[in-house]
């Protein structure tokens, strides 16, 4: 019994030990400048669509990294996880680029089977596509929604829907959400593509979910503003503007905002579909709201129509805080990163704009519209533009000293030496006081003996 003890103590003594090591040495994880915190992987950043990143890009001038020369026009907006840039063209190729250089890892070309649509090419991807668990997923007017292997392009699966898919897709809990010209939102299972549940709005979905919770959030072009549940599909609330809905709505806070082709910017709450406020323009509004510190960003209008603005409103009141005027409208969705609000104009120009004052800090003019929304990734500006380039602004983060707060992990070699010293103190410890404990109950036997 009492070697049985002394075994006891000794394992938990051991146990203890190990475990003071383990914190000391091996603390909890601190993200990498690479981790997935910088990424921007869907259509406006993240399932709410705020439109908002806490990069920190450099912002000072028009500084061009690279651009990439695709086989068309590129309407989509960028998504960038992992050093990867994820967009498509209106030439129907899904092209991933090496986020720091350009260069081209791999390309999907889509098969042309069917007729242009309104004079676009029947294989466009203009959806923007969203990556998750190692998958790409994206609409395309040839009415299918796609399915890649995130690294080598590889298509996995495809459901074909009854029109064009310009919807960008939004992942979650294994679920893919997505609208489509044919009127419906669909629900997929992310990992097979077969469908969930579609929900028929009556007028054809250009406007891309958002997600939060189990609710789903959508415009319509019958004029109304959707709120599904995520699971079944079974409507919430709708509710009825005065025109098209192609504008994506952003739900932060427990409201929405989402702008219309009724000329207005509305917010709304995201339980009740109670209207909080609107804010009027002089045009439609298909740009999609990016939320961020208290305050709206949205743009208005095409070449067609009197209003040309950036604006900035109030979350809470509707109230204008300042507006920016572009050359030729904008329909574009703003991102914004830390002060700064970046945005595409039908002018041609990608805008960098002080997101206090609406200041313009500086502007590079493309060979075309640009209607592509920015993504901010690793401290740098990723767009497209029609004139068939996909353009980087600014230095990587990685390219300087890491910013205040960033940590590298620990290397898997350091990792692997304070393991092997954290073993060998444990163990020798451990037979010094096994032997000890021996030595002392030998001598105590001895003296019983004699």
């Amino acid at each position: 019994m009492k070697k049985s003890n002394d075994v006891m103590v000794i394992l938990t003594f051991v146990l203890t030990l190990s475990a003071f090591f383990g914190l000391v040495l091996f603390p909890a994880p601190v993200a990498s400048a690479s981790s997935s915190s910088s990424d921007w992987p869907m259509f406006h950043h993240d399932l709410t669509h705020s439109g908002y990143s806490t990069n920190t890009p450099n912002t000072t001038n028009a500084t061009l990294r690279w651009s990439y020369r695709t086989n068309s026009p590129v309407g989509a907006s960028p998504a960038i996880v992992n050093g990867l840039v994820y967009i498509g063209s209106d030439g129907g190729i899904a092209y991933c680029l090496n986020a720091s250089d350009g260069a081209q890892v791999w390309n999907f070309t889509v098969a042309n089977t069917a007729q242009s649509v309104h004079g676009v090419e029947a294989v466009a991807i203009s959806s923007s596509m969203a990556v998750a668990n190692g998958y790409v997923y994206f609409g395309c007017y040839d009415r299918n929604v796609y399915c890649l292997n995130a690294l080598t392009g590889e298509k996995v699966w495809n459901f074909t829907t009854g029109n064009t898919v310009e919807s960008c897709p939004s992942v979650a809990n294994g679920y893919v959400y997505v609208g489509s010209w044919d009127g419906n939102v669909y629900s997929f299972d992310a990992t097979t593509g077969a469908k969930v549940w579609n929900y028929s709005t009556g007028g054809l979905v250009e406007s891309s979910p958002a997600v939060v919770g189990d609710l789903i959030y959508v415009g319509s072009a019958n004029g109304n503003v959707y709120c599904l549940d995520a699971l079944s599909g079974a409507k919430i609330w709708s509710y009825t503007t005065g025109n098209v809905v192609e504008s994506s709505p952003a739900v932060v806070d427990g409201r929405l905002y989402i702008g219309s082709e009724d000329d207005n910017v509305y917010c709304l709450n995201a339980t009740t579909g109670i209207k909080i406020w609107s804010y009027p323009t002089l045009s439609w509004v298909d740009s999609s709201p990016a939320v961020a510190n208290g305050l709206v960003y949205i743009g208005t209008g095409e070449s067609a129509n009197p209003d040309k603005n950036v604006y900035c409103l109030n979350a809470l009141t509707g109230a204008k805080i300042w507006n920016y005027t572009t050359q030729d409208g904008v329909d574009s969705s703003p991102a914004v990163a830390r002060g700064y609000v970046y945005v595409g104009g039908w002018d041609g120009n990608v805008y960098c704009l002080n997101a206090s004052s609406g200041a313009n800090i500086w502007a590079y003019t493309t060979g075309n519209h640009v209607s592509s929304s920015p993504a901010v990734w690793n401290g740098v500006i990723y767009v497209g533009s029609w004139d068939h380039n996909v353009y980087a602004f600014g230095n990587l983060a990685t390219d300087s000293t890491p910013s205040a707060g960033t940590q590298p992990m620990l290397s898997l070699t350091t990792e692997s030496i304070y393991l092997t010293v954290v073993v060998i103190v444990v163990v020798a410890f451990a037979v010094v006081v096994i032997m000890f404990r021996h030595k002392k109950y030998s001598m105590r036997e001895k003296q019983t003996i004699c």
